[in-house]
């Protein structure tokens, strides 16, 4: 029997587990990606690309597809989809679990400005001029056109599309990996006194993390959002594990 699975994706342990499951015979795995990434990594899985029309979209898809998991392996921020595959599961009785990459925590050293989203990040900054450095992504960054006084460098995987309506601001394409030796370089070259990020989690991006509490520099830290309370891993082999034991035929056979 050939169970079909369709991942929600866009991180690199979206990718990671599909590649791992899609090794089982007796999986059928789909990947489907948001579209928000112009210039997607290659996945190894079949992929599926653009939006499902919200929960009762992609409830109606679990059923025609006859999908019979759901893996919620959206990045941590991505709390609407999140929503609407939690809901979407309900609606079509289809089991739903989710990969949770543990947040950052602070350690000694760090100087953490802890904010709700990137509006209050914006304010964070304060009023006198300052070198901040946006790890946000393009999405929101347009945020921060309510404090054109700062000088901002921006980083994302995609072009940010309109410029910022800022006096100041230098882009840079870049898709991580970043090590702290690289991070802490390219503060120390922009003279960055202050790093904006979200609380991503996991080990590709913590360089800037590590980099700023080197160098003393403040970080202005965006909490995650709630999320659905589904069955959940934190890693990529630990929701293997879980995905294992759902289709294991002794657990089928309700032994």
């Amino acid at each position: 029997m050939t169970h079909r699975i369709l991942i929600l994706g866009g991180t690199t342990e979206a990718r990671q587990l599909a590649g791992k499951l899609a090794g089982r015979e007796d999986f059928s795995v789909v990947l489907s990606l948001a579209g928000r990434t112009e210039s997607p990594v290659a996945q190894g899985v079949p992929v599926r690309v653009g939006g499902f029309g919200g929960a009762d979209g992609l409830a109606a898809h679990l059923r025609e597809e006859r999908v019979d998991l759901l893996i919620d392996a959206t990045h941590p921020y991505a709390a609407r989809i999140s929503a609407n595959a939690a809901d979407a599961a309900r609606q079509s009785g289809v089991p739903i679990l989710a990969l949770r990459r543990p947040g950052w925590e602070p350690v000694a050293g760090d100087r953490w400005t802890l904010v709700d989203n990137v509006t209050e990040a914006a304010s964070a900054l304060g009023t006198p001029p300052r070198r901040a450095f946006l790890a946000i992504g393009r999405q929101e960054a347009a945020a921060f056109e309510a404090a054109p006084q700062h000088r901002y460098l921006i980083r994302s995987v995609d072009p940010v599309e309109p410029k910022l309506a800022v006096p100041d601001a230098l882009y840079l394409l870049a898709r991580g990996p970043f090590s702290e030796a690289d991070e802490r370089a390219l503060l120390e070259k922009y003279g960055i006194d202050a790093v904006v990020s979200k609380n991503s989690g996991g080990d590709a991006t913590y360089g800037k993390i590590a980099a700023a509490r080197a160098l003393g520099i403040e970080v202005v830290m965006i909490r995650r959002p709630a999320l659905p309370d589904v069955a959940s891993a934190p890693t990529v082999d630990a929701l293997a594990r879980k995905v294992d034991h759902l289709f294991d035929p002794v657990a089928e056979r309700g032994v």
